[in-house]
């Protein structure tokens, strides 16, 4: 099984994000998909990270920040909390993934 899943939800507004990356196997993602309930901001963050993620390996997508997805969107201070979601809904993908290999940290 090469797929990682990784979901969040931000008690806050009640946006929940859905993340699954599709692994080769020289550890690069070769597809991302995800599923959001939530405002704008919050799909918008989803969709710019899973462009950002194909083709990358797993470390490399792992370094991503919320604050990379914040300025690029230009989110508004009060929309911040949609990019957190993103940065965390990889990296439990990636954790996701890795666990499934018997490679969890």
């Amino acid at each position: 099984d090469h797929v990682g899943t990784g979901m969040v939800g931000a008690p806050a507004c009640g946006d929940v994000m859905r993340l699954q990356i599709k692994v080769n196997d020289e550890g690069v993602i070769e597809d991302a998909k995800f599923k959001t309930y939530g405002c704008g901001s919050a799909i918008a963050s989803s969709s710019l990270l899973t462009e950002w993620v194909k083709g990358k390996t797993l470390d490399e997508a792992a370094q991503i920040k919320n604050t990379d997805i914040a300025e690029e969107l230009e989110l508004p201070p009060v929309k911040v909390h949609c990019s957190v979601l993103a940065e965390d809904a990889i990296k439990a993908a990636i954790e996701d993934y890795k666990r499934k290999r018997g490679e969890a940290e």
